[in-house]
């Protein structure tokens, strides 16, 4: 049922998207647990393009952080934003930005069969939005 719902929500962002010029704000969750997140992070800002900027500066694009995943021996706070409430299993075919963006917001890490692949975008959006992706073997 979760995942139906999801795709519904997916379809209809796809929707209003071709109807609103500019479309709905995003937000998109990054992970800043290292230094070398960060950097990353900022390097990644620094090659957008003039229209991506804007995208920012105007509030179309936000971002927000991730929270880190807690330590063996240490309790979860439930509710949390970014903190993992599911798993979203996949067992073929091609995991792309699309499926990573719709765990993130779900709070979901993923598992991916023997049949599924991981496309670069996918793993750059699953970086930044520290999604959780485990390949079965």
């Amino acid at each position: 049922m979760s995942d139906d719902l999801d795709a519904l929500r997916a379809l209809v962002r796809e929707v209003i998207k071709d109807v609103l010029p500019n479309g709905l704000a995003g937000t998109e969750t990054v992970n800043l647990s290292t230094d070398a997140d960060l950097a990353a992070f900022v390097n990644r800002l620094l090659d957008l393009g003039p229209e991506e900027r804007e995208e920012i500066r105007s509030g179309l694009k936000r971002f927000r952080l991730a929270i880190p995943p807690t330590p063996p021996g240490h309790a979860h706070q439930a509710g949390r934003a970014g903190e993992t409430t599911g798993v979203r299993r996949i067992e073929r075919g091609a995991v792309t930005e699309a499926v990573v963006k719709a765990a993130a917001r779900a709070g979901e890490r993923l598992v991916l069969g023997r049949g599924a692949v991981l496309t670069p975008l996918a793993r750059d959006r699953a970086r930044a939005s520290g999604v959780r992706i485990e390949k079965e073997r």
